[in-house]
Protein backbone atom coordinates (compact mmCIF):
# COMPACT_ATOMS: atom_id res chain seq x y z
CA UNK A 1 0.00 0.00 0.00
CA UNK A 2 1.48 2.78 -0.91
CA UNK A 3 2.56 6.12 1.51
CA UNK A 4 -0.85 8.49 0.11
CA UNK A 5 -3.51 5.22 -0.31
CA UNK A 6 -3.11 5.07 3.53
CA UNK A 7 -3.16 8.55 4.55
CA UNK A 8 -6.41 8.85 2.47
CA UNK A 9 -7.95 5.76 4.00
CA UNK A 10 -6.88 7.25 8.01
CA UNK A 11 -8.02 10.46 6.83
CA UNK A 12 -11.38 9.18 4.78
CA UNK A 13 -11.82 6.38 6.77
CA UNK A 14 -12.70 4.01 3.75
CA UNK A 15 -10.28 1.71 2.31
CA UNK A 16 -9.00 1.53 -1.28
CA UNK A 17 -11.41 -0.86 -2.41
CA UNK A 18 -14.48 1.46 -1.97
CA UNK A 19 -12.26 4.47 -4.38
CA UNK A 20 -12.54 1.62 -6.93
CA UNK A 21 -15.92 0.97 -6.74
CA UNK A 22 -16.71 4.40 -7.10
CA UNK A 23 -14.84 5.06 -10.11
CA UNK A 24 -16.43 2.01 -11.48
CA UNK A 25 -19.51 3.71 -10.65
CA UNK A 26 -18.77 7.07 -12.20
CA UNK A 27 -17.64 4.75 -15.50
CA UNK A 28 -21.10 3.05 -15.81
CA UNK A 29 -23.22 6.51 -15.60
CA UNK A 30 -21.00 7.91 -18.16
CA UNK A 31 -21.62 4.82 -20.48
CA UNK A 32 -24.96 5.16 -19.37
CA UNK A 33 -25.55 8.91 -20.42
CA UNK A 34 -23.46 8.69 -23.00
CA UNK A 35 -26.12 5.50 -24.70
CA UNK A 36 -29.04 7.95 -23.18
CA UNK A 37 -27.96 10.80 -25.58
CA UNK A 38 -26.70 8.47 -28.95
CA UNK A 39 -30.05 6.38 -28.39
CA UNK A 40 -32.74 9.09 -27.91
CA UNK A 41 -31.10 12.80 -28.28
CA UNK A 42 -34.46 14.48 -28.16
CA UNK A 43 -35.58 12.68 -24.63
CA UNK A 44 -31.85 13.66 -23.74
CA UNK A 45 -32.33 17.46 -24.44
CA UNK A 46 -35.58 17.32 -22.94
CA UNK A 47 -34.08 16.02 -19.51
CA UNK A 48 -30.85 18.64 -19.91
CA UNK A 49 -33.88 21.56 -19.93
CA UNK A 50 -35.94 19.91 -17.14
CA UNK A 51 -32.68 20.29 -15.00
CA UNK A 52 -31.40 23.85 -15.83
CA UNK A 53 -34.84 24.76 -15.43
CA UNK A 54 -34.85 23.42 -12.02
CA UNK A 55 -31.37 25.00 -11.10
CA UNK A 56 -32.89 28.37 -12.57
CA UNK A 57 -36.02 28.17 -10.16
CA UNK A 58 -33.46 27.22 -7.73
CA UNK A 59 -31.40 30.07 -7.71
CA UNK A 60 -34.43 32.56 -8.44
CA UNK A 61 -36.07 31.30 -5.01
CA UNK A 62 -33.00 31.69 -2.97
CA UNK A 63 -31.99 34.74 -4.32
CA UNK A 64 -35.95 35.91 -2.99
CA UNK A 65 -35.47 34.47 0.57
CA UNK A 66 -32.18 36.57 0.36
CA UNK A 67 -33.84 39.71 -0.75
CA UNK A 68 -36.83 38.74 1.77
CA UNK A 69 -34.46 38.34 4.45
CA UNK A 70 -32.13 41.49 4.30
CA UNK A 71 -36.12 43.53 4.76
Amino acid sequence: MHMCDRWAESLLGRPRSMAQARKIAVIVLVIFVLYTIIDQPARAADLVQVGFVGISNAAKSLGKFMHDLAN
